[in-house]
């Protein structure tokens, strides 16, 4: 699980070294054998299947991958402020706004065509200067004992509305959040998104994060909260401990709370090994990479190469997102109109 997320700053970054030997499947390129190549790769997703894709891939290629560790606009702001110096070969993110933010400071080469064929094209940009690799689904989590069925809120944007005060919590400051009102911000623009998250200022409870909105929703402290799916199944799949007393209702006919977010995955412009950094990208949204996705316990959804989700997920084709260009999901702007809320 993820804590909160910030803009302010740089911080200071855990390094971790994952290295690994050829072995005899190799990839294209002569790998397989060792290679005197380390890729320095900025990792906003989750540490453990960072961990296990990067491993595989070093198996794979030889090629080695050093992970450093934050979060999604903590790292897209660091980049963007090393320029050229940045020492990133590879940048993922849990949620695209931060992909866009270093996309438009040209931070990015293109991704290989091959590697770009290997992704519906839903899950990427118009420019191709990155590609999705993983996906979460908004959920609105409920107890049923104090929200029933029957008087589940029809729309993310009825939450605005004077009946929910004090129903619901939120992770205002996560970059979950934010980008889930990035959505709301693409698809109904900024005067609707400015007094939505006036509404939600009135109305919501804040929390520190997704594990623990779920929390306060199972122990009745609230009806019900806005989170990614995979808190509640991955809660459910251990011990049900935070989870077992609620249920998920999945907002449809592509209202901005069935928002899908895309996790993404870029090469950057200023890589001093581009070959072998578009050979990590293709290996994330190739079959081994999303098998391991798929097999992980991080219960995200594979969304590339024809590798299905974990069974436990809903699977994709049940759900009703809206049309979202990811190009289009604007960070800054979320920032400051939830600033100007005082959200943040």
């Amino acid at each position: 699980m993820r804590g909160k997320r910030t803009l302010a700053g740089v911080a200071a970054m855990a390094l971790l070294t994952v290295t690994g030997c050829s072995t005899s499947e190799p990839a294209a390129d002569g790998a397989g054998s060792p290679s005197d190549v380390t890729l320095t790769l900025y990792n906003a997703q989750h540490v453990d299947l960072a961990e296990a894709m990067v491993k595989d891939f070093t198996e794979q290629t030889g090629i080695k991958v050093q992970l450093r560790n934050g979060k999604d606009f903590e790292l897209a702001n660091q980049i963007v402020a090393e320029g050229q110096a940045s020492p990133a070969d590879v940048f993922i993110t849990e949620n695209s706004p931060a992909m866009s933010l270093v996309a438009a400071k040209s931070g990015f080469a293109t991704v290989d065509p091959a590697t770009q064929a290997q992704v519906p094209a839903r899950f990427t940009p118009p420019d191709k200067s990155w590609v999705g690799f993983a996906a979460r689904q908004t959920v609105f989590v409920h107890n049923p004992s104090l929200l029933p069925a029957a008087q589940l809120p029809k729309s993310l944007l009825d939450l605005a509305k004077p009946e929910w005060k004090g129903r619901f919590g939120i992770a205002a400051a996560g970059a979950d959040f934010q980008a889930i009102v990035s959505a709301v911000l693409a698809l109904n623009g900024p005067e609707q998104t400015s007094a939505w998250l006036t509404g939600l200022k009135t109305n919501a409870k804040i929390y520190t994060g997704n594990g623990a909105i779920l929390k306060a929703v199972n122990a009745g402290e609230i009806p019900a909260g806005v989170i990614y799916h995979y808190y509640w199944y991955k809660d459910r799949a251990e011990s049900g401990a935070n989870s077992s007393k609620t249920e998920l209702h999945l907002f449809d006919a592509k209202d901005p709370g069935a928002f899908l977010s895309v996790s993404g995955a870029g090469v950057l412009k200023s890589s001093k090994h581009p070959k072998e950094a578009q050979q990590l990208v293709a290996y994330l949204t190739g079959a081994k990479g999303q098998q391991i996705l798929s097999d992980s316990t991080a219960l995200e959804y594979s969304i590339a190469s024809d590798v299905p989700p974990n069974a436990k997920l809903k699977p994709l084709s049940e759900l009703s997102p809206p049309d979202v260009d990811l190009s289009a999901l604007n960070g800054p702007e979320v920032i400051a109109l939830m600033q100007k809320a005082g959200l943040l």
